[in-house]
């Protein structure tokens, strides 16, 4: 036999009974103080690196603008002393020129002057010009000219301490003559404008 209930079933309910006299309390948790204080630091931390930061990158734009304006200064100064050597050696070679052109005047007029006091039978064959002095070489048919030529050089006032260096024997077919050398010191060259007039020669007396 089977038997079914029609009725509802019975709850069980479970009601809390109130105690009287005794209050009823409600607490609320909040966030911690150690949390509240680790916030503040990380937020410090932050801000100080922040901070930091920003001052290590403007002075890395500083150290790039410096170096900059090191590698412009560095151009400039070899730039500079490129210059300054192009200009000594402007100044070395119109230096140079000025000289070969003072030298040029001078050789002419003393050129001048050993020819204008050079004896008969005496010809020059090399004459090499110094700063403040001239080698002369040539040939004379006796030593005779020879000590005659460098008595006129000697008593020019263009020339002082002239020496013999040397005077050879030559023979060329029939004819013999001597080849001498000489040099001589130039007095004051600056001073030296003209050759002088030339001297009247003496006349003889005649009986």
């Amino acid at each position: 036999m089977i038997r079914i209930n029609l009725l509802k079933p019975e709850t069980k309910e479970a009601k809390e009974i109130p105690v009287e006299g005794v209050p009823e309390y409600k607490t609320k948790k909040g966030p911690g103080v150690g949390n509240l204080i680790f916030l503040l630091l990380v937020i410090a931390v932050a801000g100080f690196y922040y901070l930091q930061k920003k001052a290590m990158d403007k002075e890395q734009q500083l150290l790039t603008l410096a170096q900059e304006e090191k590698s412009k200064l560095q151009f400039v100064s070899a730039k500079l002393t490129e210059l300054q050597l192009q200009k000594e050696s402007f100044d070395k070679k119109i230096a140079l020129i000025n000289l070969l052109k003072s030298q040029r005047d001078l050789a002419v007029r003393i050129m001048e002057e050993l020819s204008r006091v050079l004896p008969e039978w005496v010809w020059l064959n090399d004459v090499t010009f110094g700063t403040k002095n001239v080698q002369i070489r040539g040939n004379a048919l006796s030593n005779n000219l020879i000590a005659d030529y460098i008595s006129s050089l000697e008593n020019s006032p263009y020339f002082e301490g002239v020496n013999l260096i040397s005077s050879t024997q030559r023979t060329q077919g029939n004819d013999q003559y001597l080849e001498f050398a000489l040099t001589a010191s130039v007095v004051n060259p600056k001073q030296i404008t003209a050759p002088p007039p030339a001297k009247a020669a003496p006349q003889r007396r005649t009986s």
